[in-house]
């Protein structure tokens, strides 16, 4: 099992279908926001953030897939990236079906030292208030949808940093 874990995770084809996963992510965001005119609120600026932060860590993880203390490092940060959205979208999630009070300003809350929204406002710029998600297919919201992707995102990386962890 773990053998065919790690054959995976070597794989171009795991890192490569990672990247793919992610830049389609990011196309469906636009689409739904210069096609559809549903304007992106913070979390969901955020949530784009972290799906950057993971197509970066696809690609450097689809560099350096060749060593153990490569996979090691790319899994960590898959995972890092992976939980961060998670949490954001819990916070949408939550927000959207008010088990979790707040709202959101148009402050996109990026540091100082990566603005984001500054580099790319048509991306990052968040153009509405939090509360609401438009719908994808058989009336699943874009939050559902985020938090059950993001989860299994989580757990895919911690089995990937479990396998790249064992020692052959």
């Amino acid at each position: 099992m773990f053998s065919t874990l790690s054959g995976i995770n070597r794989s171009p084809f795991f890192w490569v279908a990672m990247i793919l996963l992610c830049i389609s992510m990011e196309s469906i965001a636009l689409y739904y926001q210069y096609v559809l005119d549903y304007g992106p609120c913070v979390l969901c600026v955020q949530i784009r953030a972290w799906v950057l932060a993971l197509l970066v860590t696809s690609i450097l993880g689809l560099m350096i897939r060749n060593t153990r203390t490569g996979l090691i490092i790319a899994n960590m940060a898959g995972l890092a990236a992976s939980a961060g959205m998670l949490e954001r979208t819990y916070m949408t999630l939550g927000i959207e079906r008010g088990f979790i009070e707040g709202s959101c300003t148009l402050n996109s809350g990026f540091p100082t030292w990566l603005p984001l929204d500054k580099w790319l406002p048509s991306v990052f710029e968040p153009w509405e208030a939090c509360g609401y998600t438009p719908e994808l297919l058989f009336k699943i919201t874009m939050a559902e949808g985020l938090i059950v992707l993001a989860a299994g995102w989580v757990v895919l990386m911690l089995v990937m940093l479990a396998v790249s962890l064992k020692r052959s």
